[in-house]
């Protein structure tokens, strides 16, 4: 019986083993719990109208609204390609493909619902009830934070990751043995002179960030670049992840979608990975830092992050 995976897989699987793999199908039959004449058939709608021909056709009478067997299949077998990919992400790589009609997000996840890719969840709160805190336009602020991965070996590697506030534009990932002043400062200041000086930066309240909280107060190495460029440094609040939610978010995309996908033996191939990763060539059609804008706040056109004129890093 055809239960765990999706039933449309599931015969494309059965179909695929005695068209490609010579299996008879007698074997293939009793082995996926199936009759023969079912398989049979299976071949024969295969042949006919390729994997469209493996869905169920309904005896009921047709919807208007429900989305064509075709769509449903591009978005199984991009899902298929794609794990971690959302109805979001997946609605926006098929537009990008030139699919017509694409389904919407709702739509896709009922799909995948049906298909067995996903489990049903409860219904969470409607985006709109969110109340979305975003600066206006680009530059005015920047999030940093220190995230960490480890190589194959075991030793730990830190990874210094700064967005955009309004277009999540990616503007620093620059990995290191550890995140002390001098490597953390470097990679801020190589940011600062490729993409401006923003007007502020937050950041959590991290030794390496800040000495405003310390048993004797002092200014750190990151504060005097922030002082003497003119930066507005911006401390979270103790114990409160949520306010640097996009650097959070940006963390748990990169980890899905880079890190947890592969073995790291060497610092240098971190390093590499993510210049290939955050590079302007990109996640969404190519244009990856860009991309950023596409999916956090529905932009058709890539953002564009200006520089502000009157600034110029200087880090000593």
């Amino acid at each position: 019986m055809l239960v765990e995976l999706g039933v449309v897989e599931q015969r494309y699987d059965a179909v695929k083993e005695v068209l490609d793999r010579g299996g008879t199908v007698t074997e293939v039959a009793e082995r996926y719990g199936v009759t023969r004449q079912s398989l049979h058939n299976w071949l024969r709608r295969y042949r006919e109208r390729g994997m469209a021909g493996l869905v169920d056709r309904s005896k009921r009478p047709s919807c208007p609204h429900r989305t064509p067997a075709r769509a449903e299949l591009k978005v199984i077998e991009l899902r298929r390609d794609h794990p971690r990919w959302g109805p979001r992400r997946l609605a926006y790589e098929l537009a990008r493909k030139g699919a017509d009609p694409v389904p919407s997000r709702s739509s896709i996840y009922r799909i995948l619902v049906r298909s067995g890719l996903v489990e049903p969840r409860a219904r969470r709160r409607k985006r709109s009830d969110y109340r979305r805190w975003e600066r206006a336009r680009p530059m005015e602020l920047w999030q940093l934070d220190v995230m960490e991965t480890r190589l194959d070996n075991g030793s730990a590697v830190k990874i210094l990751t700064g967005v955009d506030d309004h277009s999540r534009f990616c503007v620093v990932a620059n990995a290191m043995p550890r995140a002390t002043a001098r490597p953390v400062c470097e990679a801020f200041a190589q940011a600062l002179g490729a993409y401006g000086v923003p007007q502020g930066v937050l950041t959590d309240n991290g030794r390496v960030f800040t000495g405003r909280h310390a048993k004797t107060r002092h200014e750190v190495l990151f504060d005097r670049i922030c002082r003497e460029n003119g930066i507005r440094h911006l401390l979270t609040a103790v114990r409160s992840p949520t306010t640097t939610g996009k650097i959070e978010r940006f963390h748990r995309t990169v980890r899905d979608e880079l890190l947890s996908t592969r073995g790291f033996t060497s610092l240098v191939e971190v390093q590499r990975a993510l210049d290939h990763y955050s590079s302007p060539i990109t996640r969404f059609g190519r244009t990856r830092r860009s991309g950023w804008r596409h999916l956090s706040s529905g932009s058709v056109s890539p953002a564009r992050t200006p520089r502000r004129s009157s600034g110029r890093s200087r880090a000593r």
